[in-house]
């Protein structure tokens, strides 16, 4: 479906400004239909015709909400953009959580409205291709990735359908998830893939070097500038530039940055001469960038220029049992580095790692596999060569002299703590219980919504509907 061909419905109950917004999307596509209603709207999406949705708020028959509501329900093929005057950070947020791609806030000019269509096309696009390879077979590598979970085939598919693209990528992921990792994914399925890919940490470069680190500085215009120096921007010329924690980018700089984005130029620092190049430009961060744009530390241009193609990496607790994978990975790379012979975990401590919430996501795995392998040998990781907190706490070495070292003094009798009662085995209900008995209360509680309870558990909703069809199947619900 090209461009010009996906078209727009516009939910809009002031007549006015319908008109004038109808005007802005003509260039868009060639079929804008307004209504001023949510029954309508409802209506006109009962097709099932993939579309983007402009989507008022403040609606005579019903609140916008519930429209939203009822397309996420039944999983129209529709890319939901919000436009209301009655914004806050809140009504954003819950907007996302129930399916919106995006919230504009009345009044927005033309160039903002026709920028996020564009992009919402684009992402409409790509979903429909997702939908039709969704059957593909699982994939448990990929270039750089370990995991063949529900959540990771669709960033795999994802990565497929953009590498193409020059649209620009935007990944976002708790720190940890691997979002330098898609984003050399994304350059090495690419077109550009025997050309440069130049990545630059946007928070670990000085401030006042990050202007001279992207585009480049000539010999004596700051002090310590003692010859030309070739910018990231310039060295990634054909190929492309990985901007990672762009949200930690200066005011000043984004400035810059957008207009190098636009035009594709940029003079190097204390030069007076515009440079030109190609390259692709993708993006990361472990912040909400949209709450980074509503408290006025990103640029809301800027954003949107960037926000083209999103790709959320899912948290390691959110990837079923992609930490075995992983872990069974590293044990075998850093076995052979360091000279070991492990080469399994045991069952039980296979559970451990399983039970963990890995807060460090995939960078913690390395880290805790590396520590067994380097303190440890044998063929098998056992439990209690799991280090804290996966493992019990040492009991003797340096954790007992620290211990000894503040135990009471010997004429002292040591203080008897009160015995803790065990918990009556009828108390104790199996696991798989309490997360059923979770997920159930969660989704009763958001009236059926999966999404928002996969939002507000912090799990993926292909998680909940797995979970649930295996419950189900075992009459278990």
């Amino acid at each position: 479906m090209t461009s010009r061909a996906t078209p727009i419905l516009l939910v809009e109950d002031t007549p006015s400004l319908a008109r004038v917004y109808a005007e802005f999307l003509k260039k868009e596509s060639d079929g804008v239909v307004t209504v001023e209603t949510g029954a309508a709207a409802l209506e006109q999406l009962a097709d099932g015709v993939p579309r983007i949705v402009l989507l008022d708020l403040q609606l005579p028959d019903m609140h916008g909400m519930e429209v939203l509501k009822r397309i996420t329900a039944q999983a129209l093929p529709c890319a939901v953009i919000i436009i209301t005057a009655h914004g806050s950070v809140g009504v954003a947020v819950e907007a996302m959580r129930y399916g919106a791609y995006d919230f504009l806030v009345k009044p927005f000019s033309a160039d903002r409205l026709t920028i996020t269509v564009r992009n919402a096309i684009e992402r409409l696009r790509l979903a429909q291709i997702v939908e039709t390879f969704g059957k593909d077979l699982a994939r448990s590598r990929y270039h750089g990735f370990i995991g063949s979970s529900l959540s990771m085939q669709a960033v795999y598919r994802i990565i497929d359908s953009a590498a193409s693209s020059r649209a620009t990528v935007f990944i976002t992921g708790e720190s940890g998830t691997g979002k330098e990792v898609c984003a050399e994914a994304i350059h090495r399925q690419s077109p550009r893939a025997e050309r440069p890919f130049v990545a630059i940490n946007c928070g670990a470069i000085p401030k006042d070097l990050m202007e001279s680190e992207i585009f480049g500085h000539m010999k004596g215009s700051f002090t310590g500038a003692l010859a030309d120096r070739e910018g990231a921007a310039a060295r990634a010329d054909g190929g492309t530039l990985f901007l990672d924690e762009i949200c930690e980018l200066a005011p000043d700089l984004q400035t810059k940055l957008l207009r190098f984005i636009q035009t594709g130029t940029f003079t190097p620092v204390g030069g007076s001469k515009l440079e030109k190049v190609d390259l692709r430009i993708i993006c990361a961060t472990n912040r909400d960038p949209l709450r980074e744009v509503e408290e006025g530390r990103f640029r809301e241009d800027l954003y949107y220029r960037l926000h083209v193609i999103p790709i959320h990496l899912p948290a390691l607790r959110e990837r079923e049992d992609d930490v075995l994978e992983i872990a069974r990975h590293f044990l075998a790379d850093y076995a052979r580095e360091e000279g070991k012979g492990f080469n399994r975990f045991s069952a039980e401590a296979e559970q451990a790692l399983r039970a963990y919430h890995w807060p460090g996501n995939v960078r913690q795995v390395q880290n805790v596999v590396r520590n067994i392998v380097v303190l440890h040998d044998g063929d098998t990781v056992t439990p209690a060569m799991l280090p804290a907190p996966l493992g019990a706490p040492p009991a003797n070495g340096h954790g007992a002299a620290h211990a000894h070292a503040h135990s009471p003094p010997a004429h002292s009798p040591p203080a008897q703590p009160p015995l803790a009662q065990p918990p009556s085995p009828k108390a104790i209900k199996p696991l798989w219980e309490v997360e059923r008995d979770a997920i159930e209360e969660a989704v009763a509680a958001c009236d059926g919504n999966i999404p928002r309870a996969a939002a507000l558990l912090e799990i993926s909703a292909s998680t909940i509907y797995r979970k649930r069809l295996a419950w189900q199947a075992e009459g278990k619900i």
